[in-house]
């Protein structure tokens, strides 16, 4: 491996922790904030289904949770698919979280149970597993698919919170995160063949 190959992997390690890094900081720093300066009341922010205040929900909900261990619960997998969203582009990763962020959104806007609020970051954790599993399927790529194998037993386990199952988790985020993803492999598999 050349200085000058070994230099760019540096430097591309060194933007995904950069990313990463300040996302699950600022995830840290709004809980905290929130639950010592405003004693959770931040959280009434989150998606409010059917209500068109709760629309803006849609933008705030990935940033808030319910507590720490919510948060603690969230941190590890938004890391690790994180990071294998960002492998082969870091605009991917961007990309796919905002579309994954609406499609979740909207999904529990329209389809949760009224007087209920969702919040966490795990919609658009569902669309990164949604991403890497299928963009396997509509690449067709063998490294596309040895990442959707490999992100299959790690997180394979996952797919089963798209269904409605313990009180309190907003499984409808879950799904419609899960979508987006799907969704988002899709554009973007589109978008690379144009441009190759």
């Amino acid at each position: 491996m050349s200085n000058r190959t070994e230099t760019s992997l540096t430097q591309e390690l060194k933007s995904h922790i950069l990313i990463l890094g300040g996302i699950v900081a600022f995830l840290w720093i709004i809980e905290i904030i929130d639950f010592f300066v405003f004693r959770d009341s931040l959280n009434g922010l989150g998606i409010r289904p059917h209500h068109i205040q709760g629309l803006q929900g849609i933008f705030f909900a990935p940033f808030l949770h319910g507590n720490f261990n919510h948060l603690a619960a969230n941190t590890l997998p938004l890391i690790i698919l994180g990071w294998f969203v960002m492998l082969r582009d870091v605009k991917d990763f961007f990309v796919v979280t905002f579309i994954t962020m609406i499609i979740s959104g909207l999904g529990v806007w329209l389809f949760g149970s009224p007087n209920t609020i969702h919040i966490g970051a795990s919609g658009v954790i569902f669309g990164y597993l949604g991403f890497l599993l299928l963009r396997g399927f509509f690449e067709r790529s063998f490294v596309s698919i040895a990442l959707s194998l490999v992100v299959g037993w790690l997180y394979g386990g996952l797919i089963w919170g798209v269904l409605p199952s313990q009180y309190g988790i907003s499984w409808q985020g879950h799904l419609f995160g899960f979508i987006g993803g799907v969704f988002a492999a899709q554009i973007l598999t589109k978008f690379h063949r144009t441009k190759a």
